[in-house]
């Protein structure tokens, strides 16, 4: 293919054709079999969408997809310090965080982002911009109507498939610039992300085969099928007749009927007992191997142990670390670089998901961990009643110390006159002077004289020196 005089072609190896032939997004066209000779008998693999029918892939899928969507979506700009603080201002970019597209809001875009991301390991996000080149809509694409291209010098081009939805009507070539595209784990090329069904598919299919035999065996009254057997040798006529009158008169809705043989035929059940099978172990065991892949936390989906919830916010905080944060993180970036964030003269923006609803913890850990926050000065008052959705106070907008509380220079002050430190020495005696007896003579008389003037002037006749 050949767009503004580049040669673009497919990034796929050989390798991800041989290594997954489960991934039909990429190759509709091709006849794919899981083992050879299983298109002759009329055995496929089960497509994405189907492998949604068994309840652990639809619970895993659905369990990321709404989690990270119900965090509310803001603004953050970075002021001067370092820190970042959320725009409540009108900005260019805020219209289209709140309505990306004319028929989702923002808590759709993201299930529909993350549920692209889960069945088939990439999404793709149109952008629609006005003049200005600001981007004013977002469109997220069925990953299965778009194809990568890359260029003979290396640049990136995505062939899209016509989709009114997306305001798409013909088939186009867009550049990368013009496309966001969320990849998961890329195992065989940088630009073609693999779902988790890629490693838990066959799980998948097994738990659901499982649960379709379970209604057939439960169907039948948990009288499995079997086998009429003679003490002789019968003609294919008889044998034919027999399996006629004996499926007319007991399959289906004629369960149950009383059976009677002659010629000493007996009745030999061939299907194994759902106890010897052990369906609910083998059940239990793909549910967990779908878990696990998709790295969900088996509470999460109501399957294995059940917690304690002594603990809920380390519980949520682990899910977080280990199941969302990649897919968080990758959105975050993903829309700082899609709206240019980073392009903004004078500004530093950035889009971030709000953890709070995430993390929120239980009142009582809560209220103690604001209590200290507050008592250590970190957080003002105000800042601890905003969390709890609590209108400000006068006087909580600085956070406060306690009195006894000094900065270690004042302590190092301290200790250089430590009044528990050892005694200074003495100081030496001054030397004694000859003529301490003349100066005390001088003084005396001075005094004499000072009073006798007193004396005179007031009238005063006992003046002490």
């Amino acid at each position: 293919m050949n767009l503004f005089g580049y040669e673009l072609t497919w990034p796929f190896r050989k390798e991800l054709q041989a290594a997954s032939p489960n991934y039909w997004g990429w190759f509709s066209s091709a006849i794919r079999e899981p083992f050879a000779g299983a298109w002759q008998k009329n055995i496929t693999p089960d497509k994405k969408e189907n492998l949604l029918a068994f309840s652990a892939v639809f619970a895993c899928v659905s369990l990321i997809a709404e989690d990270v969507a119900k965090l509310r979506l803001r603004i953050m700009e970075q002021i001067n310090g370092g820190y970042w603080q959320e725009v409540t201002r009108n900005t260019p970019f805020a219209p289209v965080l709140r309505k990306p597209n004319h028929y989702q809001t923002m808590l759709q875009f993201i299930i529909s982002w993350l549920t692209m991301k889960m069945l088939y390991g990439n999404t793709y996000v149109v952008k629609e911009r006005d003049k200005r080149g600001v981007v004013t809509a977002l469109y997220v694409l069925d990953s299965r109507m778009v194809t990568p291209l890359v260029a003979d010098n290396g640049e990136v081009f995505y062939q899209i498939r016509a989709d009114k939805l997306s305001q798409q009507p013909l088939d186009i070539t867009l550049p990368a610039s013009e496309v966001i595209h969320d990849r998961g784990l890329t195992l065989f090329h940088p630009l073609v992300g693999v779902s988790p069904i890629f490693a838990c598919g066959v799980a998948a299919t097994q738990g659901i085969r499982i649960q379709h035999n379970s209604v057939v065996f439960f169907e039948n009254m948990s009288r499995p099928s079997g086998q009429l057997t003679a003490p002789g040798s019968i003609s294919d006529d008889t044998a034919r007749r027999l399996k006629e009158d004996f499926e007319a008169n007991f399959s289906g809705g004629r369960i149950g009927r009383l059976l009677v043989t002659g010629d000493d035929m007996k009745y030999q059940p061939m299907v194994i007992p759902a106890t010897d099978a052990q369906l609910i172990e083998q059940l239990r065991w793909t549910v967990e191997d779908v878990a696990r892949c998709f790295r969900v936390p088996l509470h999460k989906i109501a399957s294995g142990a059940n917690p304690t919830f002594n603990n809920v916010s380390a519980m949520n905080q682990d899910y977080y670390t280990q199941t969302l944060q990649t897919h968080i993180e990758a959105i975050e970036a993903l829309l700082d670089d899609g709206l240019n964030l980073y392009g903004v003269k004078d500004h530093v923006y950035s889009v971030e998901f709000d953890l709070e609803g995430l993390l929120r913890m239980d009142p009582a850990t809560r209220a103690d961990v604001a209590q200290k926050q507050v008592g250590a000065g970190v957080l003002a008052p105000n800042e601890a009643r905003l969390r709890e959705n609590l209108p400000p106070v006068k006087g909580g907008e600085t956070p406060y110390l306690q009195q006894q509380n000094y900065s270690l220079a004042a302590l190092a002050a301290r200790d250089a006159t430590n009044p528990l430190a050892a005694p200074s020495p003495a100081l030496p005696a001054p030397p004694v002077d000859d003529d301490e007896d003349t100066a005390e003579e001088q003084v005396r008389a001075l005094m004499l004289s000072l009073r006798s003037k007193l004396q005179e002037r007031f009238g005063v006749s006992d003046v002490r020196a």
